[in-house]
């Protein structure tokens, strides 16, 4: 797999952790410092972007993969047999 896609890949994933940490901390403590409704509104929010944040790598290393299995000379099995 091409080293730039990785990088993504592994962005993305820091990315959806970051929003998933955030989205629990507002669900835990955002109602001291905010009304119910806004902090129910932002954890859904930065959950959403987490969720999709997860879904992005998954879809691109599939599209890699799709794209990438009729070309000869590019194993997707990094095990090399002779």
């Amino acid at each position: 797999m091409d080293d730039r896609l990785k990088k993504r890949i592994v962005a993305f994933y820091i990315g959806g952790i970051i929003n998933a940490l955030l989205g629990l901390y507002v669900l835990i403590e955002g109602l001291s410092f905010l009304p119910a409704g806004t902090a129910r509104t932002l954890a859904i929010v930065f959950l959403a972007f987490a969720a999709v944040d997860f879904y992005f790598p998954y879809s691109m290393k599939k599209k890699w993969l799709a794209d990438n299995a009729d070309k000869p000379g590019q194993s997707i099995n990094p095990v090399q047999r002779s």
